[in-house]
């Protein structure tokens, strides 16, 4: 299945791609929340989707798409997972997973508007795929981690590298401004995908390619990332795990770094699950 949610900013409503088609299900289904997939939300959206494919109101494509979950209890990042991303970095291959959390706040829809916070000169991108947790996990064991995955979503980890990394403390700081996360255009289950582990996924800024790469590149992988962030914290459904980005972000640029400015177009997407298109504009 591929979920989505549609309508205005803050007042997405929850809606379903079959055969091609979009289609609302808010009569039946309130959100794509903590609350539908810790009560087996999929299994209840597949059945309503069986007994009623044929009367469910469909949905216009000019409709405005949210993110695809409603915000979790959590954004979980995983940073320098792709080895030749860390080398242009100039930072060690992690020997663990490196964990930052983003804001909740800044998820948005795949196709809004990417804004430039205030004062910010180092605003970057970064594609990556992320996964949604389907239920209570602590201390999973990892031959068992992928009974804990809903789904997989395409992500775009925006980073503002002045305050990520020359204003002190943790990473936070640099990844939490509002629409540094737009998630979608749909949550896809595990059998829309099928090899997760051998996606190509892509970035370009006003045209240019910047990154082309391979979830096959992935140092973690996802079912010891749902292990081992376990081990420290619990997972709640409808958290949101973003695996990290491959080279090509603007940071890494040689002889000199790239960022984003206002009107800058940036499209990215990763196989099997869509695209999205962000413009740049100023803050305010």
């Amino acid at each position: 299945m591929k979920l989505i949610r549609f309508g205005e900013y803050g007042k997405e409503k929850p809606g379903v791609i079959v055969d091609d088609n979009w289609f609302d299900v808010s009569s039946y289904i309130e959100d794509y929340n903590e609350h539908f997939f810790e009560q087996d939300g999929l299994s209840r959206i597949k059945k309503i989707i069986t007994e009623n494919k044929d009367s469910l109101p469909i949905l216009n494509k000019n409709t405005r798409l949210g993110s695809s979950v409603a915000r979790p209890s959590k954004i979980i990042c995983i940073g320098l997972n792709y080895e030749d991303h860390a080398k242009e970095t100039g930072a060690a291959i992690p020997k663990e997973p490196i964990i930052f959390f983003k804001s909740t706040t800044a998820l948005c829809g795949p196709n809004d508007d990417v804004v430039i916070p205030r004062n910010s000169t180092k605003t970057d991108w970064e594609v990556e795929l992320a996964f949604v947790i389907s239920k209570k996990a602590s201390y999973v064991e990892e031959a068992e981690a992928m009974n804990y995955v809903a789904g997989y979503c395409l992500h775009n980890d925006y980073s503002e590298r002045e305050y990520q990394l020359e204003r002190g403390g943790q990473w936070v700081k640099g990844k939490s401004c509002d629409t540094f996360a737009p998630l979608g255009p749909f949550l896809a289950t595990p059998d829309e995908v099928g090899e997760v582990n051998n996606l190509k996924m892509w970035l370009k800024v006003n045209g240019k390619t910047y990154q082309n790469s391979s979830t096959s590149n992935l140092i973690f992988k996802i079912p010891f990332l749902v292990h081992y962030l376990s081990q420290f914290m619990t997972l709640l459904p409808g958290d949101v795990i973003s695996t990290g980005t491959p080279p090509g972000v603007g940071l890494g640029i040689k002889p000199e770094p790239v960022y984003l400015k206002a009107g800058d177009v940036v499209e990215l997407g990763i196989e099997g699950l869509g695209t999205q298109m962000q413009q740049a504009r100023k803050w305010g």
